[in-house]
């Protein structure tokens, strides 16, 4: 046995964190759970065998501690010298990566693809490209408003979320198109441990249904109707059955997106017919401007994507139901546009 090392109560903490870390590199663990046994009074031998290492190794840390305390368990390997020319095959590794493609008609660079074109190694490559931030393997898609109010536009939503005008309804209008009434034709195995939900990869689609939706964002209340078609006639249907959801005469103020049935002729004349009805269009390809995608998404994760329907009547009686249970603890959702000054 050896003498104990008296350890003070913060060190211990850290080591103790750093001894159960997962984000650590497994060689600081080890030296914490190495330090925190010989304080207990391990031997060098009992250490060496449990840490699968040897006992100089043992030793040296524990001599490091006692002279330097936690600064000591840090490595103090300054690694290779760069070999010559390595900079400049680095930079060629970047410029390829950058403004090349394959050879063979490939749209983007493997690690070793770009290795064999640059005569090196996929692993130089490989870091090189962890080094600078390199991702060729990674695609993301954008959409940019083409449409020259976007500002105005915008901001006139905005302005609608962040201070609605009062007295008024503000009211966010989308419809769900094309939701399919499936029914598992092979029986679902439930979830278990370690196992997830199974569903058979056959079906039967009974056919689909549009889901109309009116997202109140004061309340976070919806008023929803299902419709076999989703066409301008039931737009307008559906607008006469929101403004019957409030008190006669009260302002409504209705945030929509420019699909063609909701700027028919149709259209025009029931809001000549309704002057408390306002509708602001968003800007082109700002979907995400309008809160009730937000409340579609959350409907598709939480009832459409996993549901069994026997028929297009079980998939509206489903929906609907999930509407009433919502609004019983709806809230406003806390939506927020990170940067204002951002085109705006």
């Amino acid at each position: 046995m050896i003498a104990r090392f008296v350890i003070s109560p913060p060190e211990r903490r850290r080591l103790q964190k750093l001894a159960k870390s997962r984000r650590a590199r497994s060689e600081d663990s080890r030296r914490a759970r190495i330090v925190l046994a010989l304080a207990k009074g391990a031997s060098l031998r009992e250490l060496s065998a449990k840490e699968q290492c040897s006992v100089n190794t043992v030793r040296l840390w524990r001599e490091r501690f006692a002279a330097e305390r936690l600064s000591g368990l840090f490595s103090r390997h300054r690694g290779r010298q760069p070999g010559a020319g390595s900079e400049k095959l680095a930079a060629r590794i970047i410029d390829w990566t950058l403004h090349r493609k394959p050879a063979k008609g490939a749209t983007q660079w493997s690690t070793r693809q770009l290795a064999r074109a640059l005569a090196t190694s996929q692993s130089r490559v490989a870091r090189v490209w962890a080094r600078a931030r390199l991702q060729p393997h990674r695609l993301r898609h954008y959409m940019e408003s083409n449409d020259p109010d976007f500002e105005t536009k915008a901001a006139a939503i905005l302005g609608l979320y962040l201070k609605p005008p009062v007295n008024a309804a503000v009211f966010c209008v989308d419809e769900k198109s094309t939701i399919q009434a499936l029914d598992r034709l092979d029986p679902v195995l439930p979830l278990s441990p370690g196992r997830a939900e199974r569903h058979g990869f056959e079906y039967f689609r009974h056919g689909t249904l549009s889901l109309y939706a009116a997202l109140e964002t004061q309340s976070g209340q919806v008023v929803g109707k299902t419709s076999e078609r989703h066409t301008s006639a039931e737009f307008v249907a559906f607008l006469g059955e929101l403004i019957a959801t409030q008190p006669a005469g009260k302002a409504i103020h209705a945030i929509v997106d420019n699909l063609s049935a909701h700027k028919t002729k149709r259209v025009t004349e029931f809001l000549e017919a309704n002057p408390n009805l306002t509708l602001h269009y968003t800007p082109t390809y700002s979907s995400w401007l309008n809160q009730v995608e937000i409340w579609f998404s959350k409907i598709q994760r939480d009832l459409i994507a996993r549901g069994i329907f026997s028929s297009k009547h079980d998939l509206s009686r489903k929906i609907m139901r999930y509407i009433r249970q919502h609004n019983k603890t709806a809230r406003p959702f806390k939506w927020t546009y990170r940067n204002p000054s951002y085109r705006i």
